[in-house]
């Protein structure tokens, strides 16, 4: 095997750090990993790539998540619409971004996370009627799938709508589980098909569980003693920087 050069030694260790603080996130509040790593891998990738690189860590914490969970049947009865809604229009815009360049996918990316920074900053306080979900839902699937297909970073989106239907917290934390798992298959399953996964990504992959697990565990330990406020301000602070950064790219 041939010895890495300076660069591409330097190249994965940045990327290495990326996992390192998207798991940091997500250990310290249970998400945001792909809302980290991927507008930061994508300050040095292509974002198709960047995003492709997440496909092992995400699948394999929304599975674990999803099982762990056991709300899988109610889940898929109550939130049907909004996941065949998602997964349509992910595979659609994944194939619609095609023929985008990559300067062109780094502002719809870079627009996405502002949305996602816009969605965290304000909280609203919404509620969705029983009668009104399933219509809802629908529309909120499309727009999740809209964001999943050019960014992947759907969780802001369906965060909002699942605070709306003021679920108990256990549900809260299966039915987010199973529906993230729902938009990252369709997600992955085309950039696969479109030829925007390859078998260096894959690898890649697999090896980033282990910068990915570090992180994780970094942020379950500080998890108790966190300002979580001062920290949701600064992560915030920092992804209007990326996005910023990702705009003038």
């Amino acid at each position: 095997m041939p010895a890495l050069d300076a660069a591409s030694l330097s190249l994965l260790t940045l990327c290495a750090l990326a996992f390192v603080l998207g798991g940091v996130v997500k250990g310290a509040l249970g998400v945001g990993l792909p809302l980290v790593a991927v507008p930061l891998l994508s300050l040095w990738l292509p974002s198709p790539q960047a995003i492709a690189l997440l496909v092992a860590p995400v699948l394999l914490s929304n599975l674990w998540q999803a099982v762990e969970g056991g709300r899988l049947r109610g889940s898929l009865r109550r939130f049907g619409g909004l996941i065949a809604a998602q997964c349509l229009a992910t595979v659609l815009t994944v194939r619609l971004t095609l023929s985008l360049s990559v300067q062109q996918l780094n502002v719809m990316l870079a627009l996405a996370v502002l949305l996602a920074v816009a969605l965290m900053a304000w909280q609203p306080s919404l509620r969705i009627s029983p009668e009104r979900e399933r219509v809802v839902g629908v529309g909120v699937g499309l727009l999740s799938g809209l964001l999943g297909g050019v960014s992947s970073l759907t969780g802001p989106v369906i965060i909002t709508y699942l605070m709306a239907l003021k679920l108990p917290r256990e549900d809260f934390i299966g039915s987010i589980s199973i529906i993230y798992l729902s938009a990252a298959v369709p997600l992955y399953g085309a950039m696969l098909l479109f030829g925007r996964i390859g078998a260096s990504e894959l690898a890649l992959s697999v090896l980033a569980l282990l910068p990915m697990g570090l992180g994780l565990l970094a942020g379950k330990a500080v998890r108790r003693r966190l300002d979580e406020i001062l920290f949701r301000r600064v992560l915030l602070a920092f992804l209007c920087v990326l996005a910023a950064l990702l705009l003038f790219k």
